[in-house]
């Protein structure tokens, strides 16, 4: 990072260029100017639409009043993607805060009533087709699962006494969406503990969004698999708004998908989870 590759961000200034954590997709850095501090995303090799969905999501994250780093900057710089966002101070607040932030968040709806998103989830492990559909289950099972399952295949993660049993899978969550009532709820798609904060001032705020439309319950399904979300988050969503009866044995269907995102991502350590995710959606048959 050095100050010819500096010069060509969209501010002038900058004092100081600190790498920090930013996850295990982008490099990372704080930038300081004498009057401001700016985030800056950082893909090498790699062309500026990169990000795009990340922005997308972001900016549906602003318009439904979310509160979440804003988009200052985007382009390429000597082969480099980058993503230059306003620095968001981190402090402490209330899990019951978040809870009702996201609340709100699952109460903004698809404008054309699809399950979707405009652009697909790209990242450099996996992609998903965010293609609009007209089901949960098609976009979840077909687009999101199936995937999946094939990745996992194809790299002998899985094998087939696995795959067997992710077929009987498959028809039980089919089966079980069939008789639920899906909305297509604007997700932040990856909320994990690590993808929120809170600011100085005590405010949630949510961060690396992989957004799209769909079922809330997918979401809820992802804070449990990982912890970071308390009892007092779940009360206060639940008090904003209620979940459906039988949400607890649909939450399954979302840690296998997690789970199976992770065996694909970082190996055969996550393969005895999604298989005891497997198995309890059986139980529940």
């Amino acid at each position: 990072m050095d100050d010819q590759w500096l010069s060509q961000l969209p501010i002038k200034g900058i004092t100081k260029a600190v790498p920090v954590g930013g996850g295990d997709v982008n490099q990372a850095f704080r930038l300081e100017t004498k009057d401001d501090t700016y985030f800056l995303l950082v893909q090498p090799q790699t062309t500026a639409d990169f990000y795009a969905g990340e922005i997308a999501g972001l900016k549906a994250f602003e318009e439904a009043n979310v509160l979440a780093p804003r988009v200052l900057g985007n382009g390429q710089i000597n082969g480099d993607a980058y993503l230059l966002l306003n620095f968001l101070e981190s402090g402490s607040g209330s899990q019951s805060d978040l809870g009702e932030l996201v609340a709100n968040l699952h109460q903004h709806y698809s404008k054309n009533g699809k399950f979707g998103f405009d652009l697909p989830y790209v990242s450099n492990d996996e992609s998903f087709d965010n293609s609009w559909t007209d089901s949960w289950s098609e976009l979840f099972v077909n687009h999101r699962l199936d995937r999946l399952r094939d990745a996992l295949m194809k790299k002998h993660l899985w094998n087939p006494s696995d795959d067997e049993k992710y077929k009987r899978v498959r028809q039980v969550i089919l089966d079980q969406l069939s008789k639920h009532e899906s909305e297509p709820s604007l997700l932040h798609g990856d909320l994990w503990g690590g993808n929120y904060m809170f600011l100085a001032d005590g405010r949630p705020a949510l961060i690396d969004p992989a957004s799209f439309y769909g079922d809330r319950e997918f979401d809820l399904g992802i804070t449990t698999v990982f912890g970071g979300f308390d009892a007092d988050f779940y009360a206060a969503y639940n008090a904003v708004y209620p979940l459906d009866p039988g949400a607890n044995e649909r939450l399954n269907f979302y840690r296998l998908y997690y789970l199976m995102v992770h065996t694909n991502k970082f190996g055969t350590m996550y393969k005895s989870s999604a298989d005891s995710a497997m198995n309890q959606i059986l139980e529940h048959e």
